[in-house]
This record gives C-alpha cells, structure tokens and sequence, in this order.
C-alpha cells in the first residue's frame, strides 16, 4: 500500500521516512475512537496493527516504539487545526495510543485523526461534555453483546447513522469463545486466555468497518461485562474451574485497557483495574458507570436459574462490593443532576421467570444479589437523586422497567426505571415475543416491553423528559438489514414511570 500524502502540520523530515521504513503497511486498520468527554476534552484512540490477525497478538508491528501524530480540529475538513502533538507507541502497549486532551470547548464538536509511518488514520468525531449548570439535551445511544460469530455488526452501523452525542457501551464488547464452524462468521484463533489471544480478538472485532463506523461517529462510555474474560466470571472465581485464572484474568483486562478509549485511571494494576468512575454531562445528566464483575461475590444457587434458594437473600452477598457500593451511594448523596443514570451491565429489576406459582430467578443478574440491590434502591430513595434510570445489557433482547421501591410489593412506589437494550448480534436474528415469554411477561408488571430481536436503545434527554427508542434491526444473518423503532417510552421529569408514546 502507498503512503498516505502529507498532511499539514505534520511532520515529514528524515525522521518520519526511517519509522515509515519499519512498519510494512498501513498500521490503521483498526479505525479510531474515542470516549469519557470532559467539558474541556476527552480521550482519543488507536492502535497499529499492519496485520491485525498475527497470532503473536502484536499486530504485525515491530518490537521498537512507534511515534504516532495526532491532530484535532473544529471541522472535518481539518482546515481549523486547534491542537497537535505527537505520542509514543510501545510494543509493551500492543503499540495501542491513549490521547487525554484537555483544554477544548466545552458542548462542542472536534474531529481527530492520527499520522505514523507515513499513514494517515481515518477521522472520529468527539464531543466535549457541556460545562457544569448546562441542561443542553443530548442524545445517547446504548449497546452491548456483539458476537461475531453471531451475526453482522449492521446495528453499530446503524447507530452511527443517528449522529448521536454519547454512546454507552454496557459490555460484551467481544466473545471469548474458540472459533466454530456454522455461524454467519468465525472467530480466528482458540478460546481466549492469554493475552496474545485477547489482543488478537480485539483486533478482529475492530477490523469490523460498522464497529469502526460506530466508534468514529461519538465518544463511548465503556464497562465490561463477562465475556471480555470468560463466561459469568465473578470476581476470583471463574464460572468453570480452571487453572491460573488470576493470570488469564490480568491479560483480559490489560487488553481491554488497551483496545478501549480509556484515560490512564483505568490503567491495570496485575489482574485489578479502576473502572466505575462517574461522569458528568452538565446538570443534565451524571453517568455513574458500574463494574458487577471484578467485586462480586460467587453467584448464589449454585449459578444456576432456579427456585427461590435461600443463598440470594445473603447480607453479605455483593455485586458491587463495599468500596463501589460505598461509592456510589455517596455520589447519590452528592447528585445535582437532572437525570442520574446508572450504566451496568445486568438486569436490575426483579425478575421472575416462571409462569404459575412457583419463581425462579437469575442468580447471575441483581436477583442473586437481593441485599446489595435493596441497598442501592434505598440510597436513591433517601437522597437528592431526582430521577434515577438504570441502562442494562447482557439479556440480548430489549426491556422496559419499572423499579419499586419494594420488589415484592407491586403497590410500592416506582423510584426509578430500567432501559435493557438488547445484543447488536448476539444470539442471531431473534424474534418476536413468544408464548412462553408472554406468559413471564404476565408475572412481572412491572415490565412493560420485551423485544427478541437485535438492535440498540436511542434516548433523547432533555431537562424536562427522557424519550426512549427501542430501535430494532431484524436480520443479522446478512449484512445490511434496516432499522425500525420498535416501542418508544417516555419519562417525565420527577416522575419515575414509563409512559408509552
């Protein structure tokens, strides 16, 4: 491939022709992001990898460090360059660059683009998040589950195509499992456990032109769930034993740090990583970002759904852990926001999944862990919080909820609702509500939507309501299936309900 021609105001003297000589093509193939704006700034990404696929996991970049350029501009056409500089890329990083800017405007647009080797990266747009005392609306869009080996990424596509200001990503970003035949794709490479393997699968995930699309179109907001590691992992426990799994755990963070447009907070520290943080949009909303999986305590009942076992009603039984519980109920204390959204990855509201008399639960969601829910929902009651709205992933269908100030009494009050976006592609097409969950749907009144099919939740948010799109994508088997709303809810301003639109 040809060098990518000069670009003003970057450099082209002798030095930058001897770093084009050591990389063997172009080293961005696998698009830009960027994420966590600040009114002044945010966060850009990108990593170099001539040959995204190497099983060695370094992308096909040499063991030497890498000079990357990097521009901002308030245009696309980049005409109106406001900053520049250059950061180093190292082999130790997978050759991955984290920009933490700083000094920008705040609610404003910026385009952002790198330079290595002679190569010209394509362009993300950013935005800065309003200044503190703005209730400037915003429009946000929330995903989670994409398995390649599952279907098309079309919805990230599709999500780009929305303009929005945020996007929040709730987890499942990539699928650990070993590449299968008889899906719509496959995965390169066995089960992931070394951090060869993670840093190869993030690569092909990003090679994906909708993922990039979706990225370069909006900063993200990102939280893990499980399969960045290994199916339902919970804290030290994996959910099938195995050996070493403190190890394989800290090459699965370290390279999710590194293939995320994450600030160095979040850097890990062995098989640890700081990743809950709040983030503020203005008065109109603060983003407290959740982790449920590196502080939780084993699953009750065995992991398994089941009958009400007596293990989920523990005390001492922890999604969060006591440090983030801590945390988070303080910043509830601390809440001037307009809207206080909680982004997570499991399904919040109680949720009984058999028709009849007899219940059975998911030990793996907030329903294995009643006490430290209860807890939470009680911080939002007896604090300044406004409206509180909990976003979810993980289930692969759409929901809409309503919480309870008391799950067991259906005449409690509603103190805040539940938006569940489903899968960009995990589980396939889908369909639509079938008998048997129409039938869970009658024990849970509390529920108001259930879709079966792929797709992403859009919000706009504006200082007097939340208006919710449940925006469907029907068919992932093929690439390039349209999208449609399938429900919309609105909700009110001090009025925790969901009103369908």
């Amino acid at each position: 491939m040809l060098a990518a021609l000069p670009v003003a105001g970057f450099s082209t003297g002798p030095r930058d022709r001897l770093r084009l000589a050591r990389v063997p093509a172009d080293p961005f193939t696998l698009g830009v992001a960027s994420g966590d704006p600040s009114p002044d700034g945010a966060v850009i990404w990108t990593r170099l990898a001539p040959n995204p696929l190497a099983d060695d996991g370094f992308g096909g970049m040499p063991a030497q460090p890498v000079d990357v350029d990097w521009e901002v501009a308030a245009d696309e056409r980049f005409s109106r360059v406001e900053q520049r500089g250059t950061i180093t890329a190292t082999p130790e990083s997978a050759h991955s660059v984290h920009v933490e800017l700083a000094g920008l405007r705040p609610a404003a647009d910026y385009f952002y683009r790198f330079r290595a080797a002679g190569y010209l990266s394509t362009a993300g747009r950013t935005r800065t998040a309003p200044d503190p005392g703005s209730l400037t609306p915003m429009t946000m869009c929330v995903a989670s589950c994409s398995n390649y080996e599952q279907g098309w990424f079309t919805a990230y596509r599709r999500l780009a195509e929305e303009h929005p200001d945020l996007v929040v990503h709730l987890g499942d970003y990539h699928y650990e499992y070993a590449g299968r035949d008889g899906g719509v794709r496959r995965h390169v490479g066995p089960e992931t456990a070394t951090l060869a393997n993670y840093r190869q699968r993030y690569a092909q995930y990003k090679t994906d032109s909708d993922l990039q699309a979706a990225h370069a179109a909006a900063p993200w907001l990102v939280v893990f769930d499980d399969h960045e590691l290994a199916n339902n992992w919970a804290g030290d426990v994996p959910d099938t034993p195995q050996p070493a799994f403190g190890v394989r755990r800290a090459a699965a963070l370290r390279a999710y740090y590194e293939n995320m447009p994450l600030r160095r907070s979040a850097m890990p520290t062995g098989a640890g990583m700081q990743l809950y943080r709040r983030v503020p949009w203005g008065d109109l909303a603060t983003f407290h970002m959740l982790d449920t999986r590196q502080y939780r305590t084993d699953q009750a009942c065995g992991d398994r759904t089941r009958t009400d076992c007596v293990e989920r009603r523990d005390p001492s039984a922890t999604m969060t852990g006591a440090e983030q519980e801590r945390w988070l109920l303080n910043g509830f204390q601390q809440s001037r926001a307009r809207w206080d959204v909680l982004g997570q990855q499991v399904f919040f509201s109680q949720m009984d999944l058999t028709p009849g008399p007899a219940r059975t639960y998911n030990p793996d969601a907030w329903d294995g862990y009643t006490a430290n829910r209860d807890r939470i929902v009680a911080g939002i009651v007896n604090s300044p919080v406004r409206n509180a709205v909990m976003l979810t992933g993980d289930i692969h269908s759409h929901w809409a909820a309503e919480v309870h100030q008391r799950f067991a009494d259906p005449a409690s009050p509603v103190v805040a609702t539940e938006l569940v976006t489903t899968s960009i592609s995990s589980g396939g097409d889908g369909s639509d509500v079938a008998a048997d969950t129409a039938a869970v749907l009658s024990e849970n009144p509390h529920i108001r939507y259930f879709s079966g099919r792929r797709g992403y939740v859009r919000a706009r948010v504006t200082a007097g309501e939340i208006r919710a799109d449940f925006r469907i994508v029907p068919v992932v088997s093929r690439p390039g299936g349209q999208v449609h709303t399938g429900a919309t809810f609105g909700i009110p301003d001090r009025a925790p309900v969901l009103h369908s639109l």
